[in-house]
C-alpha cells in the first residue's frame, strides 16, 4: 500500500529552523509533484511549497517565500522541507502530498510543528 511518511517536526524557538521529510514507497514517486501543506484547528489545508517531478520548478505560498526551501531526492523517494527563521505563525501540522497527472493523489500523516514565542 502506498505511504507516505513524515518525520523532522517538533518544537522549536521563534527564529530557529527544522528540516521536514516525507519518505515516499509503493509508487513511482518521480512521477510525482511533491507538495507541503499545513493546517491548524479550525482553518483549512493550505499550500506551503511544491516541487515538480523533476525537481526543476518550484513554488512557494507568500507567507513562507524566503525562509522555507523545498528540494526532492528521487533515488530516495523523499521530498524535504527547510524550514528557517520559523515564525509562531508557522505552527500547524505539515503534511506531504503526492500528487500525479492523472489526477490520483496521496496524503502522508501530517507532522507536527510548533514554534514557541
Amino acid at each position: 500500500q502506498v505511504q507516505l511518511v513524515e518525520t523532522g517536526g517538533g518544537l522549536v524557538q521563534t527564529g530557529g529552523s527544522l528540516t521536514l521529510s516525507c519518505a515516499a514507497s509503493r509508487f513511482t514517486f518521480s512521477s510525482y509533484v511533491m507538495s507541503w501543506y499545513r493546517q491548524v484547528p479550525g482553518k483549512e489545508r493550505e499550500l506551503v511549497a511544491a516541487i515538480t517531478s523533476t525537481g526543476g520548478s518550484t513554488n512557494y505560498a507568500d507567507s513562507v517565500k524566503g525562509r522555507f526551501t523545498i528540494s526532492r531526492d528521487n533515488n530516495k523517494n523523499t521530498v524535504y522541507l527547510q524550514m528557517n527563521s520559523l515564525k509562531p505563525e508557522d505552527t500547524a501540522v505539515y503534511y506531504c502530498n503526492a500528487k500525479h497527472p492523472s489526477g490520483r493523489a496521496y496524503w502522508g500523516q501530517g507532522t507536527q510543528v510548533l514554534v514557541s514565542s
